[in-house]
């Protein structure tokens, strides 16, 4: 069984690194239009977040979940894949209060931050709900998404909290 459960942490792992690469890439091609990406930010915990995307819109903290040939399914409160329930949503909302909490102390302002769930290589997509608390997206649509969103925030902002954000001590004394 150790054997077994080894492998399946390298598998589940590597999945998730494939995932998040690929929503990097899309990510990475909002920057020089306003916005500052920052991917794998390291919480003191040893824990990280996939990636955060601080521009005109606000700021998001995504999660990337790659779901490869699984059918995907989000409703008001919850994501199932292939019919089982996930924690993604709980976890998502969780981490971007989290993050919150910590840019806002360190930036001296009301930061809000907007949980967001990339969804990689799924086989089918369906999103029900009318105002989700999390946005979740197809991967090859986020940089879209985000980029086409109402403005909330100025450049000094966006500039103070990229500043803040990039600066490794707001994570690790968080």
């Amino acid at each position: 069984m150790g054997r077994w459960l080894r492998t399946s942490e390298i598998y589940s792992w590597s999945n998730g690194l494939v995932g998040e690469r690929v929503t990097g890439r899309r990510l990475n091609r909002l920057k020089g239009r306003g916005w500052h990406i920052l991917h794998a930010v390291q919480w003191a915990s040893g824990s990280d977040i996939d990636h955060l995307a601080i521009g005109p819109a606000g700021v998001f903290a995504i999660n990337s979940k790659r779901h490869k040939g699984k059918k995907v399914w989000y409703g008001d409160r919850a994501i199932t894949v292939n019919r089982s329930a996930t924690r993604h949503i709980t976890i998502s909302q969780g981490e971007a209060l989290r993050v919150s909490r910590v840019l806002s102390q360190r930036c001296g302002f009301r930061v809000p931050v907007r949980p967001v769930i990339a969804v990689v290589h799924a086989a089918k997509l369906t999103v029900k709900s009318a105002a989700p608390p999390v946005l979740v997206l197809a991967a090859d649509q986020v940089d879209r998404a985000l980029a086409g969103l109402s403005p909330t925030l100025s450049k000094d902002q966006i500039d103070r909290i990229y500043a803040v954000a990039r600066d490794s001590r707001t994570w690790t004394t968080a």
